[in-house]
């Protein structure tokens, strides 16, 4: 717990992000409408309800924040939700497909 404490302290110190803070949390909705009724927000102290589209990139780990740095100046939000998850396991023959198509030159 000590340690969990002083890692939160140096997040707010230096404006450094500790793993495993936050969660994404995958919802199953029968329906459009349910999902937006669930996906309400506070932005600015009112309540949002905004039609979003998900986009997924698939990168190396060592490029997230570049790609990230380049969100930031093209997407139109003041702050877009840009996040990464690291693949821990996944089809063989994919994850094989995906690494050729991202070799560097």
């Amino acid at each position: 717990m000590l340690r969990t404490l002083s890692q939160q302290l140096l997040s707010v110190v230096t404006g450094s992000y500790v793993s495993g803070t936050y969660s994404i949390v995958f919802v199953n909705c029968p329906n459009e409408q349910i999902a937006r009724d669930i996906a309400r927000y506070y932005w600015n102290g009112e309540i949002e309800e905004a039609t979003e589209i998900l986009l997924l990139i698939k990168t190396k780990t060592s490029k997230v924040r570049m790609l990230s740095s380049y969100i930031r100046l093209v997407h139109p939000f003041e702050i877009p939700e840009v996040f990464s998850l690291p693949m821990d396991q996944g089809d063989v023959h994919y994850l094989k497909w995906l690494e050729e198509g991202m070799e560097e030159e």
